[in-house]
């Protein structure tokens, strides 16, 4: 497909129908070059049609911008909530778990209803007043500096003291996943805490709902090939899935 008009309306279509486009794909499909489709692309995204990525484009806006925790938790809070009361069901009798900050993870806090004893180690300091009534959650809350937009704290401090801790599990919050850059959030510091976290986690689960796909933060996380499993709604696309379980990652779908 030679004519530039017919490929521009290929791709729109393609965009619209899967919500994201990939150039392989779109070379293979359309029988051009890699420099064609990334020409054809950039044309686009100067008209405002679509959002170029490492390796692709996308519908929506790609960049994850930094809200306050209050604004955020009304965002897909039904969805929310569901991921929450799955990712609760992983925890096991006697277990010590990280949680990392984010609405997603605080919806996790509220499903929590423990079996024997729990210890929760946690930047977020909503998560621990959520978890501090329960008589039988011992809750360890991070210190360091306290980030206002997220609630939760970060810096040298928090990551001096889980060097001394071992958890099964890492229940981590993101303001972006992109298949090909990672995990993301908006504050470089922060990701780096979370890189913290997993060192000393056996296991990596994120939790985040379906919009955060196709999304960039400013700090990285890791790469998808360093976590373990991802709950999100069933809004996230069939091929996502397939790309994700392809990598060896486990998706449980609410």
């Amino acid at each position: 497909m030679s004519n530039p008009t017919e490929r521009h309306q290929y791709i729109l279509n393609q965009i619209q129908q899967k919500g994201n486009v990939n150039v392989l794909d779109l070379c293979s499909e359309l029988e051009v070059s890699s420099v064609t489709i990334r020409k054809d692309l950039k044309l686009l995204e100067d008209k405002n049609f679509l959002f170029r990525t490492h390796g692709g484009a996308t519908q929506s806006n790609p960049y994850a911008t930094d809200r306050p925790v209050n604004e955020k938790e009304k965002l897909q809070s039904a969805e929310k909530l569901k991921i929450g009361a799955a990712a609760a069901k992983l925890i096991q009798p006697d277990d010590s778990i990280l949680i990392a900050s984010g609405t997603t993870v605080l919806s996790l806090a509220r499903s929590i209803q423990p079996i024997g004893n729990l210890i929760v180690i946690t930047s977020a300091l909503n998560v621990a007043l959520e978890l501090i009534n329960h008589q039988n959650i011992e809750v360890l809350q991070l210190g360091g500096i306290l980030r206002k937009s997220s609630s939760s704290v970060i810096g040298p401090y928090a990551e001096r003291i889980l060097a001394d801790f071992f958890c099964s599990k890492f229940f981590l919050g993101i303001d972006g996943i992109d298949l090909e850059f990672g995990l993301t959030t908006t504050s470089a510091m922060e990701a780096h805490l979370n890189r913290q976290m997993m060192a000393v986690s056996q296991k990596t689960i994120v939790i985040a709902d379906s919009t955060k796909f196709g999304k960039r933060g400013f700090g990285k996380i890791c790469g998808m090939d360093e976590i373990d499993e991802i709950i999100t709604d069933n809004g996230l696309a069939p091929h996502l899935v397939e790309q994700l379980e392809a990598m060896g990652v486990k998706v449980t779908l609410v």
